[in-house]
């Protein structure tokens, strides 16, 4: 293995099931103390540079994940900033997507990779696939070009032989070992004898730019998914939130909608009242074009914001940003429709 001798990571654990070991007595899962890692993982002696690592006490299981461990996650990063020239984050599978979509727009000008992995089995278990994610998110947390400058500047998620960008990313297997997958957006590396980088989609390398670190967050927004049949007194009440300001609709297609008369005017009312909606694809893959047909063509007139090829977790998180930021709702659904951290394709 070929590294870089004055490189250094930060590890650190938040929770999870790839910090997990099997308790000899009882059969139970136990999260274990990171003091053990060499013991679990002596293959981390063969990097000849300093692993420092940080645990969360105590560790979080990623369904219990919140704005907060973000806000954390982000003061650790900015506080170590000049120390390291790579991060590394174990974290849940169930919400990494989330906190790595999160992280993308609240760590601005950053210019130094933030690897968030995991895995499907505990890192005591005989065929765990959390050693390999883990050994190579530090390898590309440490990689570099001629110049010594890193060649995955961004928040990305590394897992089965894959990095992807963070925002770009959602779990869509709880079963197998590819848990993740980034439909709209090529991967940026490959992972096999050797590690192949995509250059071209990895976000370019500013050396000047400054890490501005966020905390802002505001948290009154809903996920609204379409289903047939929807009533329309499930959408009443979802609008009537006190203190909604932002909705996520998940649409049909390309972007679709029921064309029902009191659907379009309670988003209608609920733009005018200043909630901003937002609408992304049901679908994996693809993108919203709410011109192609007259269902889409009704929601551009009831105010409804395109969300093009966005994730979820990433509409959700960067609503939840810039909300946070205090901006108005015309300023909200401008900003939607412009890539902040490479989360959409305009």
């Amino acid at each position: 293995m070929t590294t870089n001798p004055n490189a250094s990571v930060l590890l650190i654990y938040t929770g999870g099931t790839i910090g997990m070991i099997e308790n000899a007595e009882t059969g139970a899962l136990e999260n274990f103390n990171f003091e053990q890692l060499q013991k679990h993982i002596p293959e981390l002696q063969k990097f000849n540079f300093p692993i420092v690592t940080y645990q969360f006490d105590p560790p979080m299981d990623s369904s219990d994940m919140e704005p907060e461990a973000w806000r954390k996650l982000v003061r650790i990063i900015n506080d170590n900033y000049h120390l390291y020239n790579g991060f590394v984050i174990l974290h849940g599978t169930d919400t990494m997507a989330y906190t790595a979509s999160a992280l993308s727009f609240m760590l601005e000008g950053l210019t130094k990779p933030v690897i968030l992995t995991g895995s499907q089995l505990p890192i005591g278990v005989l065929r765990t696939d959390g050693k390999e994610n883990l050994m190579t998110s530090i390898e590309i947390a440490t990689a570099h070009d001629g110049e010594g400058k890193p060649l995955v500047p961004e928040v990305c998620i590394f897992f089965e032989n894959h990095l992807m960008r963070g925002n770009r990313t959602t779990k869509m297997n709880a079963e197998n070992f590819n848990a993740f997958r980034s439909f709209n957006y090529p991967v940026l590396a490959e992972a096999g004898i050797h590690i192949k980088y995509k250059n071209l989609q990895i976000d370019s390398y500013t050396e000047d730019s400054e890490l501005k670190p966020h905390y802002l967050l505001d948290t009154n927004v809903v996920v609204l998914k379409l289903f047939p049949g929807i009533q329309e007194n499930v959408i009443t009440a979802i609008l009537k939130i006190e203190g909604l300001k932002a909705i996520v609709l998940e649409t049909y297609g390309s972007g679709n909608a029921p064309r029902k008369e009191w659907f379009i005017r309670r988003l209608c009312e609920s733009s005018k009242q200043g909630i901003v909606i937002v609408n992304v694809t049901q679908c994996n893959a693809g993108t919203v074009e709410m011109e192609r047909y007259e269902t889409g063509y009704q929601l551009i007139q009831a105010g409804v914001v395109c969300g093009y090829d966005s994730t979820t977790e990433s509409a959700v998180t960067k609503l939840m940003f810039l909300l946070g930021h205090g901006y108005t709702p015309d300023e909200v659904r401008e900003r939607m429709n412009q890539s902040i951290a490479g989360e959409i394709t305009i």
